[in-house]
């Protein structure tokens, strides 16, 4: 028994009027996420001399399409990552000269995070190991069970209710 599993029925014996059954489902993707980071993701990605994050930003630059450049809120809103530490990562990344800032030239007071050369190529190289590295994360489902997963997953997040930041 896993330890969502093992934890929801120790609820079941102490209070059994609770239902807990999301327990499990959301403490089994917790686990699961943990696992696939700290196990999978993160070690190919230092492979390649990148941090937590880091990947996702030229990742994003990459996939913008030509000239691998957007402004810091179209990166935000764009990369699959929270907005927390995204100067310290551009920061880290400018520095390793993968990227550039310059100024934007539709906006005075604004700015354009590209891709520099070097990033580019990085991308080039990672981003097709990363892809077979999530395709092996996968291996024990079928096709089927994959396109299920993903829809149910889909669904599930365009049902989550909105933040309530106030």
């Amino acid at each position: 028994m896993d330890r969502a599993g093992f934890a929801v029925s120790q609820w079941a014996r102490e209070m059994p009027e609770v239902d807990t059954s999301a327990m499990e489902i959301v403490g089994r993707l917790s686990e699961l996420w943990l696992s696939i980071d700290r196990d999978h993701l993160a070690p190919m990605m230092r492979g390649f001399g990148l941090q937590g994050g880091e990947f996702d930003v030229i990742a994003t630059l990459r996939r913008a399409g030509p000239p691998y450049a957007l402004t810091p809120t179209q990166l935000y809103e764009a990369a699959m990552m929270s907005s927390g530490g995204m100067t310290a990562r551009l920061d880290r990344l400018e520095k390793s000269g993968l990227i550039r800032r310059s100024p934007n030239p539709e906006d005075r007071r604004g700015t354009l995070v590209s891709l520099t050369d070097k990033g580019h190529a990085l991308i080039e190289k990672a981003l097709p190991a990363h892809a077979a590295n999530e395709l092996r994360l996968l291996d024990g489902l079928t096709a089927d069970e994959r396109t299920q997963l993903s829809a149910l997953l889909a669904k599930w997040l365009a049902a989550l209710p909105a933040r309530d930041d106030s």
